[in-house]
């Protein structure tokens, strides 16, 4: 069946075939809705940025928990579900983070002298720094070329999702599944690491 063909297709349909696995069906349900839940995320987050990220991370989610999905809603209602349950846990993370960080706030301002701008270089920061660099490069060398390009062009040459899909020539939908995965390995990659060295 051709992408034509599933454009005429009612959501439930669509949501039938996706619970079979077949990705284009669900990528037809991502460039009908994808503009709706973002809206969702950006009227909660009120960054573009933020709001792309989340309503990304949804439509991942979505695709991992179709089973759960039995139309006692419609399809949009159930995503803009999952979409607002993101931006919560996001608002709440970042309410942590800035009573956190006001904390930090008011203990630095507590002495002068600690107002004193620090001149001494640390000389293993440039260390760090490039261990830092290598890591990263042998965590994409482990990726596949398709999530490591799509990494590579969203995160270091800031590209936009749509820039990426005509570069990759794939869906905006796999340009985002691919940036999901992709960021969860090189997370595992790098954590794992992180753990051997602790040893």
């Amino acid at each position: 069946m051709t992408q034509g063909d599933y454009s005429a297709k009612p959501d439930d349909a669509l949501v039938r075939a996706s619970q079979k696995g077949d990705m284009v069906a669900f990528e037809e349900l991502v460039s009908r809705h994808r503009d709706k839940v973002y809206a969702r995320a950006f009227s909660m987050m009120r960054n573009e940025d933020t709001a792309l990220d989340l309503s990304q991370e949804a439509w991942v989610k979505a695709w991992q928990r179709l089973a759960q999905f039995h139309g006692d809603s419609s399809f949009l209602t159930w995503m803009t579900r999952i979409v607002i349950n993101l931006c919560l846990d996001q608002l709440r993370k970042q309410k942590r983070l800035r009573a956190e960080s006001i904390e930090q706030l008011e203990e630095d301002l507590g002495g002068v002298e600690r107002q004193m701008p620090v001149i001494t270089p640390n000389p293993t920061e440039r260390l760090e720094r490039s261990e830092l660099r290598e890591r990263i490069d042998r965590a994409l060398g482990q990726l596949s070329y398709e999530h490591r390009t799509v990494l590579i062009l969203h995160e270091f040459q800031e590209l936009e999702y749509k820039e990426i899909a005509k570069r990759m020539e794939c869906s905006i939908g796999t340009v985002m599944s691919r940036l999901f995965y992709a960021r969860r390995k090189m997370a595992v990659l790098m954590a794992g690491w992180k753990r051997e060295e602790s040893k």
